[in-house]
């Protein structure tokens, strides 16, 4: 009994706060638009209809993954080229910083009234908010490799090329994937946050509408498509990482 609720303590703790939950909606006078019960939220959802959630799922998700996949292809390089260059990082990292530091949400109509309509803005806003910590992750881990190896690597005359794709790459790949598992939830953000200044469709377009049509069920369901949709993605980079690299596990994330 003892195995089993320490394999199962997360779900059995979920299932328990939906039932308070449900319990407190229906046995306190709580305002439907205040705070709907589970069993409200799940019927507004049905009410909604499949067809009408997959359009929306699927146009966050195009503009979460598209920025997610050029995210990945700006920072690595980005993350390789500061590593070699003493000077370029010197040089970019303090942009880096400011660009992160920046509030999305306070330039995001910024961008949309520069790039116009469209998913370009959003994925450009995605891609901002994404690609920082594996820029910062990656450098972190190529920057991590031991001297010693560098050292027997240059004392080989071994080319620089196979120095990164031999020695420092494959010691940063724990540090990589630890940034992928944030940058794929950063990624759903910023979709959403694109959606909430510019879209006509969208989990998080669905959720501004409903909350200005005080339809506010059809909201908590939209937030909670979200939640599952970040932990199946975050869940996917796991496997991948499981799959591709389980040599790497025992590494320090």
């Amino acid at each position: 009994m003892r195995d089993f609720l320490s394999r199962h303590a997360s779900l059995g703790t979920f299932i328990v706060v939906l039932a308070l939950w449900e319990l407190a909606c229906r046995t306190l006078p709580i305002p439907v638009f205040v705070l709907p019960a589970p069993s409200v939220i799940l019927h507004a959802a049905a009410d909604l209809g499949l067809a009408r959630w997959g359009e929306h799922l699927a146009a966050t998700l195009q503009v979460a993954l598209i920025g997610y996949v050029v995210a990945i292809a700006i920072a690595l390089p980005l993350a390789i080229a500061l590593t070699s260059s003493p000077l370029l990082s010197r040089t970019l990292m303090p942009w880096l910083v400011v660009v992160q530091s920046t509030p999305i949400v306070a330039i995001a109509p910024i961008i949309v009234v520069m790039l116009g309509a469209g998913n370009l803005p959003r994925v450009v806003i995605t891609t901002l908010i994404a690609f920082f910590p594996l820029v910062i992750s990656t450098a972190t881990g190529m920057a991590a490799v031991p001297a010693e190896l560098i050292e027997l690597s240059r004392s080989l005359r071994a080319p620089r090329s196979r120095e990164y794709t031999q020695i420092r790459l494959p010691y940063a790949v724990p540090y990589i994937f630890a940034a992928l598992k944030v940058s794929i939830t950063l990624a759903v953000i910023g979709a959403v946050v694109a959606e909430f200044v510019a879209a006509e469709k969208g989990l998080g377009y669905l959720i501004l509408f409903a909350t200005s049509s005080f339809k506010v069920p059809v909201a908590f369901a939209s937030l909670a498509v979200l939640v599952c949709s970040s932990l199946l993605l975050y869940g996917l980079i796991v496997w991948l990482h499981r799959r591709l690299f389980p040599w790497s596990l025992s590494a320090p994330n």
